[in-house]
């Protein structure tokens, strides 16, 4: 049967509220799905820059944390240096005390010509010369030759069978402000052996200054090597 013109009508209202729901649903679906992907991607956005965030505050803090390390690392070793440097100061105090001591050893006659004779007779056993200078005090001339260099130059020959002539270089004398002792010079002052007082306390020091430190500040625990 032929429709009429309001059935026709009615048809294509029907068909157009149709179409229009389709859309409707399809528009929803549209904004529901870009909500959706816009909501994942804003939580990746954020996530990726919250990452970006902690890992940057995190270096800072390593950076932060590194710097305090070297400072206090700069200042250990400064007061470790401030330290070794007082320690230094004062074992070159004792031993400054020790060389203004060391004219007592003269005031015994007996016991400064002995010491004299062994400083010579260690001289000559180290040069083995036939022929040596002393050098001297002008105030212990008179000590070296009355009894000093016959009874080292004995001492000598009885420990090695050799013979030496010792002179007393009375050009030269050793400084009138040192505290004592004797140089030994070979012909032309090629070689010279100093036993000063002050010498030998020098080199003692030396020799014993691993156990000069550990007597005044103790064992250090770091320490490998006693020198």
């Amino acid at each position: 049967m032929a429709l009429s013109d309001a059935d026709v009508q009615k048809q294509i209202h029907h068909m157009m509220a149709f179409i229009e729901q389709e859309a409707n649903e399809k528009a929803e679906e549209i904004d529901a799905r870009a909500e959706e992907e816009f909501t994942i991607e804003k939580g990746r956005l954020v996530q990726q820059n919250r990452l970006k965030i902690i890992e940057y505050y995190e270096r800072k803090e390593k950076q932060v944390e590194l710097q305090k390390k070297i400072g206090a690392s700069n200042q250990l070793n400064k007061s470790r240096l401030e330290v070794l440097k007082a320690q230094e100061a004062h074992i070159r105090n004792v031993l400054h005390e020790a060389r203004q001591k060391l004219h007592v050893i003269t005031q015994n006659e007996t016991k400064y010509q002995k010491l004299l004779e062994d400083l010579i007779c260690q001289g000559l056993c180290q040069l083995l010369e036939p022929e040596l200078i002393i050098r001297c005090r002008r105030a212990d001339h008179s000590l070296y030759r009355n009894c000093v260099i016959p009874l080292a130059a004995q001492k000598y020959e009885d420990q090695t069978g050799r013979t030496c002539k010792l002179i007393v270089d009375t050009a030269n004398w050793l400084p009138a402000e040192i505290c004592g002792g004797i140089e030994l010079l070979t012909k032309g002052n090629r070689i010279k052996v100093s036993n000063t007082l002050e010498a030998r306390l020098e080199m003692l020091a030396q020799q014993m200054l691993p156990e000069i430190r550990e007597m005044l500040f103790g064992a250090n625990p770091n320490r490998k090597f006693d020198n």
